[in-house]
Order: structure tokens, then sequence, then C-alpha cells
């Protein structure tokens, strides 16, 4: 994932903020003891987002205690004690990352493609475990992957076609998050606007450097003068369904995070990465 999906910390209070900072430190140290040091360079925020939400559909209190960061051992983090909530978007980071490196081969040419078939054996031992652990993260991504691939082949010029793979992975993942059918169902609906917010947004800010590169880009045929706006338009409606959905959530804690990073942090990150643009 892009890092996409994060929280506006100037309106977070202190005691939030640490609260966030100490999910994100958990998914670090839990990718690090269950699948490599390595593997720590998969963590976004994203992640810890799928981290928070979790956690928040759970009862009980996850309880946090202070240790030493193991990339600066002079610096004490705040982590989270209840590591069960944590493996799974761990093993999904995981998992999002082999096959990223999978389509990076098959895309990219030259020293970046070897780098990436490089890096491919060291990733895959952690991949099988995670893929074991979680089956169906596994058949989720490995869809989305074959369906996405079978897209740019084509050249879709669809919008709505191309972010149906990303939109439905997303969906398929946050669903996880509870076992309740009526929840579930809303978590559908959360995660497929965010995949599609996700894959609407990483479009916007790569295809000037894949149309240089020649790269599959489902933007690539859009007017120029009309795609900052046809984009925002986009991804205002993806905003406001996912805070839509976010409300119908049974939210036992974390809630003031989480709609921070609904309410507040979409919009921001995709008014900050188009401007960058």
């Amino acid at each position: 994932m892009f890092g996409y999906v994060r929280a506006c910390r100037p309106e977070l209070k202190i005691k939030e903020y640490e609260t966030y900072k100490a999910v994100y430190c958990s998914l670090c140290k839990n990718l690090g003891k269950s699948y490599g040091i390595l593997s720590r360079f998969t963590l976004s925020y994203d992640f810890t987002f799928l981290a928070l939400l979790n956690m928040s559909l759970q009862n009980g209190c996850d309880g946090f205690h202070q240790k030493r960061c193991a990339f600066n051992p002079l610096k004490k983090c705040n982590y989270c004690k209840n590591d069960d909530a944590i493996d799974m978007p761990a093993a999904a980071a995981m998992i999002m990352l082999y096959y990223k490196i999978l389509d990076n081969i098959a895309d990219e040419r030259g020293f970046k493609r070897l780098g990436y078939w490089c890096l491919k054996p060291i990733f895959s031992s952690a991949h099988k475990k995670a893929a074991k652990k979680y089956p169906q993260i596994e058949d989720a991504v490995s869809e989305y992957i074959s369906a996405q691939n079978a897209l740019e082949a084509v050249n879709c010029d669809s919008i709505d076609k191309a972010a149906d793979p990303t939109a439905k992975v997303m969906e398929q993942i946050l669903a996880l998050c509870s076992e309740d059918e009526t929840q579930k169902r809303v978590l559908n609906r959360l995660g497929y606007c965010l995949g599609r917010y996700i894959y609407l947004l990483d479009a916007a800010v790569d295809l000037d450097q894949d149309k240089k590169s020649g790269s599959y880009n489902v933007l690539k045929n859009t007017d120029d003068k009309d795609i900052a706006t046809h984009i925002k338009q986009q991804l205002y409606f993806c905003v406001n369904e996912a805070s839509k959905a976010f409300e119908l959530l049974d939210i036992k804690k974390y809630k003031n995070i989480l709609g921070n990073i609904i309410y507040l942090g979409l919009e921001e990150t995709f008014i900050k990465e188009l401007n960058k643009e």
C-alpha cells in the first residue's frame, strides 16, 4: 500500500498522537519479530490504520508499555501489549509487499528490474509464512494482482474498471476486522471506498512519471486540463462514502483517531499530494 490513509496530525490531541505512534511502532515491531528485520521497511500509515481499525472493534483494553526502539536503542517507544490485533495487518503488509515486488519485476526494465529480482528471494519465505497464517488475504491479493494485470494488458481506459481490483482487495481485507456479519458489510463498503481512493490518488501522483516511462496509467488519455478537477471530484466522493460507512461501525475505542483519519486525514493527504504534482 502507499501511505495515503493517514492522520491529520495537527488536529490530534497529544494523547491521541502518542497512541497513533504507538500502534505504528507496534506494527513495526511485529513485522520485525514475525518476518525479519527487512520487513520493517514495508511499514506504512495504511497498515497503521488497518491495525487501529482491527483493535477498535475488539473489546478490552490493549495496554501499552515502553521499550527501546530496534533502530534507535537510545530512544524508548510505546508499544501495544495486544500483539494478536497487530498480526493480521502485519501479514497483509507482507503479502502485499511480495506481490508488489512481482509486479515491479514484470513492469520495470534494466537495473531496477534486477534489483527487484534480488529482493524476491529475500521476502519469499516471509510471504509464505504470512500466506499460511492468513490464506484469505493471500487469495484476495493474488486475485487482485491477476485482475489488475488483465486490465493493464488491454490498456483499460475506464477509471471505474481500473480502480475496481484495488477497491475489492481492500474490501476483503477490512472485512477480517470483525466476525459480526452486519459489521462485515459495513467494513466491505469502507474498504471498497478506501481502495478506490488509494488507486485514484496513486494514479494521479504517478501520471507524469508513467507518461515518461510508458507504463500503464488509466489517466493517460484524460485531458490534462480536466484531470485535477475530475480526480478531486472522484476522491471527494470516496471520502464522503467512506465517512458514511465509518459512522455505521460499532467502534469501541480509538474513535477520535480513526475519525481524524477518515474526516480530515484523507482530504488533507490528497490535497497535499495533488498540489505537489
